[in-house]
């Protein structure tokens, strides 16, 4: 059945591939975007700052104008921040919350009133490894996770009963822009500096060494058409998706020393 859905941040990888699956799936598709950019035939953009509310809300007034109706949405867009929380300014902690955290509540207010009248709705936050488990000088990055981590499980409870679905989904590595599009924040003559080095070359690595974000797209395609999808998907490596589950078993620090250990941390 044909499904109108958003999507937040379109430009490029998940949000870009994403786009495109669902608009071959037979869905209207509505991307949110920055700036111009070239997106694929049929997705309709919508110009929206996460940062400001009153472009989010006028985004989702344009898509019920036109369609009576927002079955799908998918909190895609983000920012990356990297770097030793010591050195990380108060400054970039709140843009990186305003972007990943309020932008996407904003997002879900914007759209729950039109889901529950409808009495049906799937929202999908695309959480990421990182708001399993915390990644060392990612700390920024994996606060935002983690916030949207807590507010799916209360957002699930709290709309069930209007028959709208929460599902996150939790990415690993994968080729996006984050190694060109990350904030780095470091401070002149850093005691971490040397460490940082060491962590950010394989953080990099894995990065750049990931999955294609077609294959996230096909499995979001998926979760779009079940009708009874899963509360959470972890879509990664096999050591990825088998850390998301020791995470649940081993002791605190055992998984603690294993996360270091991988990159290059004594613990």
């Amino acid at each position: 059945m044909k499904k109108v859905v958003l999507i937040t941040g379109i430009s490029s990888g998940f949000g870009k591939e994403m786009s495109k699956k669902l608009t071959l799936d037979g869905h209207a598709v509505y991307g949110t975007i920055r700036s111009k950019c070239e997106v694929y035939p049929g997705v309709k953009t919508l110009n929206v700052e996460l940062a400001e509310p009153d472009s989010i809300y006028k985004a989702v007034d344009r898509i019920i104008e036109e369609q009576g109706r927002i079955d799908v949405l998918i909190n895609n867009a983000g920012m990356h921040s990297g770097g030793p929380l010591e050195d990380s300014p108060i400054e970039q902690f709140r843009a990186q919350m305003d972007v990943n955290y309020f932008g996407w509540v904003h997002t879900i207010k914007a759209v729950l009133p039109h889901m529950r009248k409808q009495q049906s709705g799937l929202i999908i936050n695309i959480s990421s490894i990182g708001g399993i488990t915390g990644i060392p000088f990612q700390g920024v990055y994996t606060a935002s996770k983690f916030a949207v981590e807590g507010m799916s499980v209360a957002l699930r409870m709290e709309v069930k009963a209007f028959g709208i679905k929460v599902v996150v989904v939790n990415p690993g590595d994968f080729k996006t822009r984050n190694v060109e599009t990350r904030i780095v924040s470091l401070a002149e003559n850093s005691p971490y500096a040397g460490q940082f080095a060491k962590s950010l070359e394989i953080i990099e690595r894995d990065e750049s060494g990931g999955k294609d974000p077609v294959i996230l797209a096909n499995r979001i395609s998926k979760i779009v058409n079940k009708r009874k999808p899963r509360q959470r998907y972890v879509v990664g490596s096999p050591i990825q998706k088998l850390a998301a589950k020791l995470k649940c078993y081993l002791p605190e620090r055992m998984f603690d020393k294993i996360i270091a250990s991988h990159y290059g941390i004594k613990f």
